[in-house]
């Protein structure tokens, strides 16, 4: 059964998320369903002709129809309106033409587009959260507690949530969280746990190009807001001090500034640290030159409801995680996994212990193994695409 699906995307294609956590999915969902994409680009994205000559290539062989908006960031909140309003005019129009059942929302933005479509024209609503965002803009110290914004979008998170047909969390704490939510107590709320997924023909194992003498810690991703990275820098600096022979590298597009200036001032030994910027499609061969990998993320309310795309990519490739409790279900991952180490505290005591774990997994000649079945089992693409292809059908079903 092809279900006509509209998915809307706030995350660009061109950006690596959208290339791992959008085109991956619907790349494979086209092969059993007709989906329409329209995406949210920014500008200077769309200068790279070459890349988005790539991606466009990618989706007409695949059948995938993109439609390419333009994002704009600021002012705030007049922005997001006007990505609204341009959505909503396009999306219905789109709709209309291709007869579509089903719109499928990456996150608040494009869910309320997605609620306009069920109201306006009846269409089954899946609202893919991505995490509790005006909870995320509060802990990031974006927002103020409590400002207008902030009870603007609680109040339509409130909407989203009961006008949804389907609401997908990332985590299961997330699904626990809202099931205590006032007005969702009493009501049948169809919850559906999907984790950021991996695609394993991407990210696969390779050995560590490290010797027996010789350890790399890696680093891959962003530096700010939510990771903590003053706290990873010192946490660094206590593995240099325990193996002399350790050495730090870092993967990440644009902030290598901050990093380097935030390494100095926990005291790491800059020489024993390399930093690379690398595309989507190069990183899994740079995790290939790791033993195990690092990031701390704030334990903040909001970071109940999130998944780390890094965490299945890194378990994909067959390296052990060190990380920290509170964020999503990464721990219960972890530690079920026998994949990683995870700690409660940041301190040196606490580093330690964690490194020395770390350490012992990294000399298991099984735990590439493990990790790589723990991927299998809960991050892989595949999962992750039966996953939604069962909730098209059943709402295809419902219609």
């Amino acid at each position: 059964m092809r279900s006509r699906v509209l998915y809307i995307s706030y995350t660009g294609l061109l950006q690596p998320l959208g290339q791992s956590q959008v085109l991956q999915y619907l790349l494979a969902l086209a092969t059993d369903h007709d989906i329409s994409l329209i995406t949210y680009e920014r500008p200077e994205d769309l200068r790279d002709k070459a890349q988005v000559a790539v991606l466009q290539r990618q989706c007409d062989e695949a059948g995938l129809r993109w439609t390419r908006l333009r994002y704009h960031k600021s002012p705030s909140i007049p922005a997001s309106l006007y990505d609204i309003a341009v959505g909503t005019m396009v999306s219905l129009w789109i709709a209309a033409a291709r007869r579509i059942g089903i719109v499928h929302t990456r996150s608040y933005v494009p869910g309320v587009i997605g609620l306009l479509h069920k109201t306006l024209a009846g269409r089954k609503f899946i609202f893919d959260m991505r995490g509790f965002w005006p909870d995320e803009r509060v802990d990031g110290g974006i927002w103020p507690a409590g400002s207008p914004q902030y009870r603007v979008t609680k109040a339509l998170e409130k909407q989203l949530l009961l006008g949804a047909d389907v609401v997908v969390s990332l985590t299961r704490m997330g699904v626990e969280e809202m099931k205590q939510f006032d007005y969702l107590k009493d009501r049948p709320v169809r919850y559906e746990v999907i984790p950021t997924c991996t695609n394993m023909e991407v990210f696969r194992p390779a050995p560590a190009a490290s010797t027996a003498d010789s350890f790399t810690l890696g680093y891959v991703g962003s530096a700010g807001v939510w990771y903590m990275f003053p706290e990873t820098a010192a946490c660094i600096r206590i593995l240099f001090d325990m193996r002399p022979d350790a050495r730090l590298l870092v993967i990440n597009r644009s902030e290598h500034d901050y990093i380097r200036k935030t390494l100095e001032a926990a005291g790491v030994d800059l020489s024993r640290v390399e930093m690379r910027a690398a595309r989507y499609d190069e990183v899994a061969a740079q995790i290939a030159r790791m033993n195990a990998a690092i990031f701390f993320i704030k334990p903040v309310f909001s970071k109940r409801a999130s998944c780390p795309t890094k965490l299945g990519e890194l378990l994909a490739c067959g390296r052990p995680v060190l990380t920290n409790r509170g964020v999503g279900d990464v721990d219960v991952y972890l530690a079920q996994g026998r994949a990683g180490a995870s700690i409660s505290a940041f301190d040196d005591a606490a580093y330690a212990q964690a490194l020395t774990e770390l350490l012992a997994l990294v000399k298991d000649p099984e735990v590439a193994a493990r990790c790589l079945q723990l991927a299998r089992d809960e991050f892989s693409l595949e999962a992750g695409v039966r996953r939604y292809d069962a909730i098209y059908r059943s709402l295809e079903q419902s219609a």
